[in-house]
């Protein structure tokens, strides 16, 4: 059972969040179509990793969601990580709310509109399938769609499928958006992991582990007593931020 690990008052820092020894975690933010800039964090992931080799050290890499939509390469960074991941690494795909609403598309064409305002249609544009002239239409909606679903990659359909809500490492819990205060997380609605913002943001409970998350921009890292926010922006600023932890140590990488 994953434990209940909400208080009232925040931690003192008196005991530093740590991972589970042996492990070097790397959290990489919000891609959003962002081929390039994914490109060189990759790189310098590697890097970092072949600079301080330690052959019983298992490398994981988390990705915390919204790989798609606003970025014009969508599709070429869904090729990228599943066509090149990183050797030797463990890798974990948390899903994002861009990714929930690209699936909710495909098995109902009405949401469309409202998954074209936050980005969908350059996803749309990048896997080869021209948005509806009219995005109220309903013919057009489902002509986009299926149009889509014909499109899409099975592996492509299958990564967004299986994408997870949340991953734990020792102290911190990965998720994409955030958590609802108060709340364990057995009983946390998948809506808010995906796009909780302003209770979360501005709580200064102990979640009982540090929460590393995306989803809210910031120009670069946030780091508060209860959570780290990575999500710079890298569809509108190039700026894409990898975490690193190991041990209780905390560094960043970034494009």
């Amino acid at each position: 059972m994953i434990p209940r690990f909400f208080s009232r008052a925040p931690r003192p820092d008196i005991h530093p969040a740590r991972v589970p020894a042996g492990r070097r975690i790397y959290a990489v933010g919000d891609i959003h179509g962002s081929i390039e800039p994914l490109r060189e964090l990759q790189c310098r992931i590697l890097d970092h990793a072949a600079a301080a080799p330690q052959p019983e050290l298992r490398n994981i890499v988390i990705y915390l969601g919204d790989y798609v939509d606003r970025g014009t390469d969508s599709r070429a960074v869904i090729d990228l990580l599943l066509q090149e991941p990183l050797p030797g690494f463990e890798h974990i795909y948390l899903k994002g709310n861009h990714e929930e609403g690209l699936l909710r598309f495909l098995v109902d064409e009405q949401y469309g509109p409202q998954w074209f305002t936050f980005g969908g249609e350059a996803t749309l544009y990048s896997y080869g399938t021209r948005p509806p002239q009219r995005p109220n239409g309903t013919a057009g909606l489902q002509q986009a769609q299926r149009e889509f679903s014909e499109r899409l990659p099975q592996e492509h359909l299958d990564f967004f499928r299986r994408l997870q809500l949340h991953h734990i490492e020792g102290d911190y819990l990965f998720v994409h958006a955030g958590i609802r205060p108060g709340v364990a997380l057995e009983r946390q609605a998948p809506d808010d992991l995906l796009w909780i913002r302003d209770e979360f943001l501005r709580s200064d409970l102990d979640f009982g582990k540090t929460v590393v998350h995306g989803h809210s921009i910031s120009e670069s890292p946030v780091v508060r007593r209860n959570r780290i926010g990575i999500d710079t922006g890298a569809f509108a600023s190039g700026h894409l931020t990898c975490l690193i932890l190991e041990d209780a140590d905390r560094s960043f990488l970034a494009t």
